[in-house]
């Protein structure tokens, strides 16, 4: 995604801020392995992080799953402002992973708010880069700079 001059020096990278259909873990069957025993899961609260080990490292976008517990949120407008907040700060972030210079070994992804209360997105957003450093093994120092601010 980097574009180089004929003398090798990087111009600028461009990374897509999208969240597709094909990133949305939508299977039935890979839903149910998500949450089987072979998962791992750690918690950044307000959010839980369960996810699938993929079979080799890869710098494709993981499949993604997200979650806001009906019992917690009763209306449906407030589950979906949270699930469109962790969606906002995914989209902006997963260059987290998919930019790691050896790739990451992440298949499947399940992002659960697990807060009481409606969170702002600035919340959101630091929770999950906590997360994916986490995920990834890395310290934020070690981690490429955020995206510019729209």
């Amino acid at each position: 995604m980097n574009e180089l001059t004929a003398n090798g020096s990087q111009l600028t990278a461009k990374r897509k801020y999208t969240f597709p259909k094909e990133e949305h873990l939508c299977r039935k069957k890979l839903i149910e392995e998500l949450f089987s025993k072979q998962s791992s899961s750690f918690g950044v609260y307000p959010l839980r992080i369960v996810w699938i080990k993929a079979a080799a490292p890869t710098t494709a976008p993981p499949q993604v799953l997200i979650s806001v517990s009906k019992r917690t949120f009763k209306r449906a407008v407030d589950r979906n402002r949270i699930k469109r907040l962790i969606r906002e700060a995914y989209r902006l972030n997963k260059y987290r992973l998919t930019e790691q210079p050896d790739g990451h070994e992440i298949a499947l992804l399940g992002i659960i708010f697990t807060g009481k209360e409606k969170s702002p997105l600035t919340l959101v957003e630091k929770k999950l880069i906590s997360a994916f450093h986490r995920l990834l093994g890395t310290t934020p120092e070690a981690a490429p700079a955020s995206p510019p601010a729209p």
